[in-house]
C-alpha cells in the first residue's frame, strides 16, 4: 500500500523495533547481513547486489511499495541494515525551490525509517556548524551517504564533523576533519574499515582521516588530498592485501589502510578533478571521470610501491562521466554519461568501447547505477529508471518512470529483493508485489 508520511514537525520517535541485550546492545542489529546494503554502493562499495526478484517494472501504480516525505532536502543514498532504512537530509537554508532563507536555520537531518512500511522509527536533528557555504543549492548540504557496520551509524555533514549513532538514534561520538568548505559542497561517503571510519575531507582539511570507531579519535591523517570529490575505496591488490584507494586531481592513490602510509601513485592523464568513485575486480582498479576531450578512464593494477603509471597502467580510455560511476560485470564495465545520455559498456581488458548508445530522453544522470540479478539500473534526476540487460549487447528492458516534480541525485539501494530510491523531497521502495 502507498502511503505518503510527512514527519516535519517530528524531532525524535523512539525505536519500536529494537530488543536489548544485557549490556544494552541491540540484539538485532549486531552485525552486517549479507542482503544489506550497508554504505554507498552498497557491499564492498561496487555497486553489486546479489539479490533476485529485484522488479523490472514499476510506476506511481505499479509495484510501488511504499513514498514516504521527508522533511528536508538532499543527494545522500539511502542505506539498508536488517528491517531498517537510513538516510540524511537537510532544511532551514539554500533548499532548492524554496526561498534561500537564513543560514542560521541550517541543520541536518539523520532518519531511521522501517524498511517493509516506511515508517519513521527515529528521527535526529543536526544544527550546523556556521558559516557554511552559502552556494550549493544545487548539491545541498546533506551529500554524504552514511556507513553501517550493523552496530552503529556514521554519518558525515562537512564541517560540522563525523558522527556515530547507536541502532536507536542515540549520539555516540562527534569528531571534526577540518573547517573549509567549498561551494560544491561535501560528497564523498566514510569507508569502514577493521575498527576504523575512513574519510575523504578533501574539502574540509585536504585530507584522508582514518577515525576509531569506537571513540571518534584520528587513528591516521594522509595530507595532499586535493580536489578528491569520490569515496575511497578498500581494494584487495594481486596478493589478497586490503589497499585503499582514491582519486585526487591527476592522479589515482593507493595507502596502507591501517596506517595512511602512501603506498603507490599513478597518473591518470584526465585532465579534470575526478568525482566517479574506484570500483575493482580481481586487483585490479576501475576508475572513471573528466571532462571533455582527452582520456577519461583507465585501468591500474594495485599492489606497486612508488610511482606506477608506467608498470602498473594498464589502459586509458576517451570514454567516461563526471559525475556517475561504473560497475563491473563478467568481464565488462558500464557506466552512464552525466549529461549526455549514453550508456556505455566496456571490456575490462583493454578499455574497448563495446556498446555506446544514447538513451531516450534520458536527460542528466547524476546517480550511479546498480546491479542486481543480471540488469542494470540507471536512475535520472528526473525520476526515470532505465533497466537494461547487463551483457555486452545493448538490450533496454524497460523504463520507469516516477517522476513526481522532485530531483533523483541519489544513488538506488538494492536490498531483500527491493529498491530504494531517494529524491530531494521522498523515499521510494520499489518491490514486487
Amino acid at each position: 500500500m502507498r502511503q505518503v508520511l510527512k514527519t516535519t514537525a517530528i524531532i525524535v520517535t523512539a525505536c519500536l523495533l529494537c530488543r536489548h541485550d544485557a549490556n544494552g546492545q541491540s540484539s538485532r542489529a549486531t552485525r552486517v547481513a549479507t542482503r544489506d546494503w550497508p554504505q554507498f554502493r552498497g557491499p564492498g562499495g561496487q555497486g553489486v547486489s546479489d539479490a533476485k526478484g529485484v522488479p523490472v517494472t514499476w510506476s506511481a501504480t505499479q509495484n510501488l511499495r511504499w513514498k514516504t516525505e521527508l522533511p528536508g532536502a538532499g543527494s545522500s543514498s539511502p542505506i539498508i541494515v536488517g528491517d531498517r532504512v537510513f538516510v540524511t537530509c537537510y532544511s532551514g537554508y539554500n533548499v532548492r525551490g524554496q526561498a534561500k532563507g537564513d543560514m542560521n536555520q541550517l541543520q541536518r537531518h539523520v532518519l531511521c525509517f522501517n524498511a517493509a512500511r516506511g515508517e519513521l522509527l527515529w528521527r535526529k536533528d543536526v544544527p550546523a556548524a556556521l558559516p557554511e557555504s552559502d552556494s550549493v543549492r544545487e548539491h545541498g548540504y546533506a551529500a554524504s551517504t552514511p556507513a553501517s557496520d550493523g552496530r552503529r551509524l556514521y554519518v558525515f555533514f562537512g564541517k560540522s564533523g563525523v558522527f556515530a549513532f547507536d541502532s536507536d538514534g542515540k549520539p555516540l561520538w562527534r569528531t571534526d576533519v577540518g573547517t573549509n568548505v567549498h561551494g560544491w559542497g561535501s560528497a564523498a561517503s566514510p569507508a569502514l574499515y577493521k575498527n576504523l571510519v575512513i574519510v575523504n575531507a578533501c574539502v574540509e582539511s585536504e585530507s584522508l582521516v582514518a577515525l576509531d570507531k569506537n571513540t571518534g579519535k584520528e587513528v591516521w591523517r594522509a595530507r595532499g588530498i586535493t580536489e578528491s570529490w569520490n569515496t575511497p575505496q578498500i581494494v584487495a591488490n594481486t596478493n589478497g592485501k586490503p589497499e585503499l584507494v582514491v582519486a585526487i586531481v591527476g592522479k589515482l592513490l593507493g595507502f596502507d589502510p591501517d596506517t595512511g602510509q602512501l603506498l603507490w601513485t599513478c597518473e591518470t592523464s584526465i585532465p579534470w578533478y575526478m568525482a566517479p568513485s574506484v570500483i575493482a575486480q580481481n586487483g585490479i582498479v576501475y576508475a572513471i571521470g573528466g571532462r571533455g576531450d582527452g582520456v577519461s578512464a583507465l585501468a591500474v593494477r594495485a599492489g606497486g610501491r612508488g610511482d606506477v603509471t608506467s608498470t602498473h597502467r594498464l589502459w586509458t580510455g576517451t570514454k567516461g562521466s563526471n559525475v556517475s560511476s561504473p560497475v563491473f560485470h563478467e568481464g565488462h564495465l558500464y557506466w552512464m554519461h552525466d549529461s549526455l545520455g549514453i550508456a556505455y559498456a566496456a571490456d575490462a581488458t583493454t578499455g574497448r568501447i563495446i556498446y555506446e548508445e544514447r538513451l531516450p530522453r534520458a536527460g542528466q544522470v547524476y546517480a550511479s547505477p546498480v546491479l542486481a540479478d543480471g540488469k542494470l539500473y540507471y536512475v535520472t534526476r528526473g525520476g526515470r529508471t532505465f533497466v537494461l540487460k547487463a551483457g555486452p549487447k545493448y538490450e533496454l528492458l524497460a523504463v520507469n518512470d516516477l517522476s513526481d516534480g522532485s530531483t533523483f541525485d541519489a544513488s538506488p539501494a538494492v536490498a531483500d529483493g527491493q529498491l530504494y530510491l531517494r529524491s530531494d523531497r521522498f523515499l521510494y521502495c520499489v518491490g514486487n508485489k
